[in-house]
This record gives C-alpha cells, sequence and structure tokens, in this order.
C-alpha cells in the first residue's frame, strides 16, 4: 500500500494540470463563500428596519456553528473542479498506456484500481482540507468573541468529505469506462451542471420527489440548505430535510461502494489494450 501511494503522489507531482486545477478551486471555494457573505452582509448592514428584522430573522450564517453547513453547502456546488483532474488522472493512464507498464512491473489489476481509490482519496482529502479552512476563518471572522457554539455543527465536515469522495468516485467511474478524457469530461460535466438538475425539478413535480435517489442529488441531500435559507421554505420541510441525512449517508456509502466494486469488476475482465 505505501508504494502505491508513493508511486501515485510522484505522479500527481509531476502533473501540472493538478497543481492548475487545485489552485482554481482553492480560489472558486472561498470565493463563492465570500460572495454569499457580502451579499448577505449588504442586505443587512442597512441601519433600515428591514435590514434589521433580516438580521434578527437569519442571523449570521457564516458564523460558528451555522458555518459549518453554509460554507459546505456552497463549496459543494464546484465538486466539478477537482473531478476534471480526477477523469483526467484515469484517462491518462490509458492515453499513455501506463495502466499496461504497471502490470508489466508486476501490479496485479486490483493494486491498479487500489492506485486510483488512491487519487480520489487524496484529491478529497485536500478538497476537505480547503473546506475546513474557509470555515474556520468565516466563522471565527464573523463569531465575535468566539466564546459561542463553535464546534455544534462540525459534523457537516465528516459529511461534506464524505460527499466529496462520493461525487469524485462518480467522475472517476465515468472516466474509467470512457476512457477518452474530453468525452468523459463532457457527459460529466452536462449531467452535474444540466441533465440531472432538470430530472430532480421534474421528479419533484411529476414523481413524488423521486429525483433524490439520482447520483448526485444521493449525496447533495446530506448537506442541506443553510438554515436561513431553508426559512424560505415551510419549517415542516425543512425538518424533513433534516430529518432524511441519516438516510442519504447510507445510500451515499452504498453507492460509492458499488462505483468502487464496479470498476474493480471491469478492471478484472477488461483488456489491457
Amino acid at each position: 500500500m505505501t508504494r502505491l501511494i508513493k508511486t501515485e503522489w510522484l505522479k500527481m507531482k509531476k502533473y501540472s494540470a493538478f497543481w492548475w486545477v487545485m489552485a482554481l478551486t482553492a480560489l472558486s471555494y472561498p470565493g463563492i463563500n465570500y460572495m454569499f457573505f457580502m451579499a448577505y452582509d449588504k442586505m443587512t448592514e442597512q441601519q433600515s428596519t428591514a435590514g434589521k428584522i433580516v438580521k434578527m430573522a437569519i442571523g449570521n450564517p457564516f458564523a460558528f456553528p451555522d458555518a459549518w453547513q453554509s460554507v459546505a453547502y456552497f463549496s459543494s456546488w464546484f465538486v466539478f473542479i477537482p473531478a476534471v483532474v480526477v477523469i483526467m488522472f484515469i484517462s491518462n493512464e490509458y492515453s499513455f498506456r501506463t495502466h499496461r507498464q504497471n502490470i508489466i512491473d508486476g501490479w496485479s489489476r486490483g493494486q491498479f484500481v487500489t492506485s486510483k481509490l488512491i487519487d480520489v482519496l487524496i484529491v478529497s482529502l485536500l478538497i476537505t482540507l480547503l473546506y475546513l479552512v474557509v470555515t474556520i476563518v468565516s466563522g471565527f471572522s464573523n463569531s465575535g468573541d468566539g466564546t459561542g457554539d463553535n464546534w455544534g455543527k462540525s459534523y457537516y465536515a465528516g459529511l461534506f468529505a464524505l460527499q466529496t469522495f462520493s461525487q469524485l468516485s462518480i467522475a472517476f467511474l465515468i472516466g474509467f469506462l470512457i476512457r477518452r478524457a474530453f468525452l468523459a469530461l463532457g457527459i460529466f460535466i452536462f449531467y452535474f451542471l444540466i441533465l440531472e438538475n432538470i430530472l430532480v425539478g421534474l421528479f419533484r413535480i411529476k414523481v413524488q420527489d423521486i429525483g433524490r435517489f439520482l447520483p448526485f442529488e444521493i449525496s447533495d441531500r446530506m448537506i442541506p440548505v443553510p438554515a436561513f435559507l431553508g426559512k424560505l421554505d415551510t419549517p415542516e420541510n425543512y425538518q424533513k430535510a433534516l430529518d432524511r441525512i441519516p438516510l442519504h449517508i447510507g445510500l451515499t456509502l452504498v453507492l460509492t461502494a458499488i462505483i468502487w466494486a464496479i470498476c474493480y469488476r471491469v478492471n478484472s475482465k477488461r483488456d489491457l489494450k
């Protein structure tokens, strides 16, 4: 296992696209949260009665403990950026035939997939660390003296990590099955940004919200909208979303396990061409 980790890290270190994409991610995650914070700040800084009412009604979603959920929710919109590098990692193995070289060098087929699993875990860990930095900076910057309940919703860090790993695993599966980078990226981005959102909306209206069982939506619903946005809906509906978090944790774990089981199975039978 140590050899696999060292090998994959050496590949990452020398892959310039990896660092470019991670740099873009490092800008986008704090950027989206800062944008929403500025919108909140502008809305509540007004000295009018309306501004005061808004501030009293929604509190500060970027202060602890709500920052854990708010930053996780907004940051999750940009998982398609690190997904690009995950797809490139696996497609490059087939483009440059390094998957065959690994087998020739003594790796088993299972070790090859395990090495790619390590890639996805490393990227997910880096993304989660970035989320933690943004959350902690946001939380302490907006929490006054910092003596309140700073860690009450810190479990969202674990949910964010699981969501990120699950959705990057879907990206990996697409790249693994298709093997051509631009085609896989096109399919992933189209489905992630357009098709599934359309289907979720249609199913919510037509088929009793069955869209919550679609691949990305399963893990998306582990992190419901922040409480201040939840107040735009009825309290009953928002509470239902919170109550369903354990269900979606379980579904996410099952789906992610199935994805990697498919990868191991397909690779064990696939021609090395």
